[in-house]
């Protein structure tokens, strides 16, 4: 009998699903109104690095043969048309919720984004003067020649496609192209009249002032057009990790400057010659043309001004203390006692940092080893590792400059790394290093102890206080000694095996996680309590949803909590009838992976810097660990509880891909992250 097909949706199609759960956002009118804006910011950036990353692959596998395809499991010329189809759809829904919706209640609380046709005498020559003042001098418009080659657009920079005319004569009509300066802000606040606040864009300034810029030719008639090119940012380096691999790195980082086309956002009011030239000259594919509104990179509205009152903006979250852990006192002689965790953001990251800064400055530490991926921008962990450097401490840190878009950044932070006296380990030649762990060695009078911290999220206080996750502090010699096995391989630019309680990637992990599936499977046909709570960012492996399908036939109770990507299909018959999957987007972006497993009512739970994609499992070097202590552990299941009663901003993931909030079927609302910062206030202060 031939072996039924496993649902299984494309991820490109389910990580569209999870951007228009972000779009539900900036709808949902119990939105503060500028955190709307956000997420449509939000959208938006998403859907570059989408276009630039996941379409790019598609792209180069659309002309694979037949055969390929068949191996591969999806025709991705199929896909890309329905990733189109998809888009434009949440273009246009984009559209109506910024015009129609948000401008409105804009103006409902005096704000008025105005364009360039609204100004009356007094703001028009306060915005030319403006344009002249600070803008003028820094643009430089590129006249066209159909003669000669069409100018290089960078990537994501937004463009004016400008058409000169003389009426009457039409043979006289010009082209030219015209890059809107990033150094200077895309928001100008006008000046204030009867309590009403005015606020420009910088596209709607320039256009005001198209005749100031090409005042030099006799046209009369002068039209632009915003457009946004997107290209294929995927790296293309020689596999090698050598004393030359930073300079390959940069010049991969400047290939994908210059990559091939993938989108075209423009102006859906630009007329059909002026499109046609573009295509013709930009060579970008129908699946890559999408009319758009006339403000692109909308990226660039996470910093739109809130001119009214705070009630527009979420309230800033105060974060939590920790019981147990004080400022003035010793963290390492608190772990002694027990483990600790900082469940961010809702409590303060200060205590990462306080940690890393009295390893710099604890005379008797001798050596701190971590791992490092994606950094804040003016880092307090790394100058606190330089510090604990200049105190003559060993810091091993491997600091992966792999980190797609945070390249620049982690070339930048090696060289000062290194220049302080830190040693630096820049990856490993066939993985990412993704892990989020760091071991102090620390030796008194005579006797040697090891300090750790694993987190499901990076050593960055930046994203630290807008991303979920959980931080631990451990001294448990199950952990710390696997964590020094760890460290010492990847300081010789390998990964270790054997590992009891930590589960590794690449080596283990896979046959770990089906271990601790089939463990339930196991249960269930015996007839005992079988369960798992699985919350990650992504689940897109097949081997795991395929392992799930069979543990939900077997009987296994199994509640999934799934931010993004999601290719598993619940409640499918045969299948996934014992699968629910909710998806939680709100104030702050979800980002813990936590693995809850039934154990014959011997619970147990592992966290982990690792979704659940075929990437973290064959390509990266990951950690997931248990929660052993008991305190701890709880916790982290109350948090979980209240995710999973969320009735508020949990959508339900369905085979219909409808995105509809989660029916309250409880007396009250229960709003996770709320829930979540009132637990821990009322449990730590």
């Amino acid at each position: 009998m031939a072996k039924k097909k496993l649902p299984f949706l494309n991820r490109e199609l389910s990580w569209l699903y999870f951007n228009e759960r972000v779009l539900q956002e900036a709808a949902d009118e119990t939105v503060p109104l500028i955190e709307r804006i956000k997420f449509l910011s939000i959208f938006s950036s998403n859907l570059d690095e989408f276009y630039r990353v996941r379409v790019a692959t598609l792209n180069r596998l659309a002309n694979l043969n037949e055969k390929a395809k068949a191996l591969l499991g999806f025709n991705p010329k199929k896909v890309l048309n329905e990733i189109k189809n998809i888009v434009v759809k949440h273009e246009r829904r984009f559209e109506s919720i910024f015009q129609a919706t948000l401008i409105t209640e804009l103006a409902q609380n005096r704000i008025f984004i105005l364009n360039h046709t609204q100004l009356n005498v007094a703001r028009g020559e306060f915005v030319r003067n403006h344009f002249r003042d600070k803008i003028l001098s820094n643009l430089v418009p590129i006249m066209i020649d159909g003669n000669k080659p069409f100018p290089e657009l960078k990537d994501r920079a937004l463009y004016f496609f400008v058409h000169l005319s003389k009426k009457g004569q039409a043979k006289s009509n010009k082209y030219a192209l015209l890059e809107l300066p990033e150094s200077i802000s895309r928001f100008l606040v006008l000046p204030e009249t009867n309590d009403l606040k005015f606020i420009i864009l910088l596209e709607d300034i320039i256009k005001y002032c198209l005749d100031d810029i090409f005042y030099v030719f006799s046209y009369n008639q002068i039209d632009a057009y915003a457009i946004q090119l997107t290209r294929d940012a995927e790296l293309d380096i020689d596999n090698s990790i050598s004393d030359k691999f930073i300079d390959e790195l940069r010049k991969s980082l400047d290939k994908r400057k210059r990559g091939k086309p993938m989108r075209l956002l423009y102006d859906g009011d630009m007329s059909f010659d002026m499109l046609s030239f573009l295509v013709n000259k930009l060579k970008v594919g129908i699946d890559g043309l999408i009319p758009g509104n006339k403000y692109h990179r909308f990226g660039d509205f996470i910093a739109f001004p809130n001119v009214g009152s705070k009630e527009l903006e979420y309230a800033p979250s105060i974060p939590l203390k920790v019981n147990g852990l004080h400022r003035t006192e010793s963290i390492f002689k608190k772990m002694l006692e027990r483990d600790y965790v900082v469940h961010l953001p809702y409590q303060s990251y200060d205590y990462i940092i306080l940690f890393l800064r009295e390893a710099a400055i604890d005379p008797k530490v001798e050596e701190i080893n971590i791992t490092l991926y994606r950094l804040a921008e003016n880092s307090k962990v790394i100058n606190a590792l330089i510090n604990a450097a200049k105190n003559g401490k060993t810091v091993n840190c491997l600091l992966e400059l792999k980190a797609r878009f945070d390249e620049h950044a982690n070339i930048y932070w090696t060289n000062r790394l290194m220049e302080e006296g830190v040693n630096v380990n820049y990856g490993l030649t066939d993985y990412k290093v993704h892990s989020k762990i760091c071991l102090v060695k620390r030796k008194d009078k005579g006797k040697v102890s090891y300090y750790a911290n694993l987190a499901t999220g990076n050593f960055n206080e930046k994203t630290a206080r807008i991303y979920c996750d959980h931080s631990i502090f451990t001294t448990k010699k199950e952990i710390t000694s696997e964590l020094l096995k760890l460290f010492n391989a990847l300081n010789k630019r390998t990964v270790a095996k054997g590992f009891k309680h930590l589960i590794v990637s690449p080596i283990d992990s896979r046959n770990r996680m089906y271990g601790l599936i089939e463990r339930e499977i196991k249960f269930a046909n015996a007839g005992k309590p079988a369960y798992m709570i699985l919350k990650v960012n992504s689940l897109a492996d097949e081997g795991i949803v395929e392992k799930l399908y069979e543990a939900s036939n077997a009987g296994v109770q199994i509640k999934l909590i799934v931010r993004g990507i999601c290719c598993l299909v619940p409640g499918v018959a045969g299948f996934s009838e014992n699968i629910t999957v909710i998806s939680i987007i709100d104030k702050f972006l979800e980002h813990a992976r936590v693995f809850i497993f039934g154990n014959n009512e011997k619970e147990e739970m592992y966290l982990s810097s690792a979704d659940l994609m075929s990437r973290n499992f064959e390509h990266r070097v990951e950690v997931g660990f248990p929660v052993l202590d008991a305190e701890v552990r709880q916790e982290i299941r109350d948090i979980i509880e209240f995710q999973l009663q969320d009735n508020v901003k949990a959508r339900s993931i369905n085979k219909a891909n409808d995105n509809k909030y989660r029916k309250n079927r409880l007396n009250t609302k229960v709003r996770a992250q709320v829930q979540t910062y009132n637990y821990l206030k009322n449990k730590h202060q």
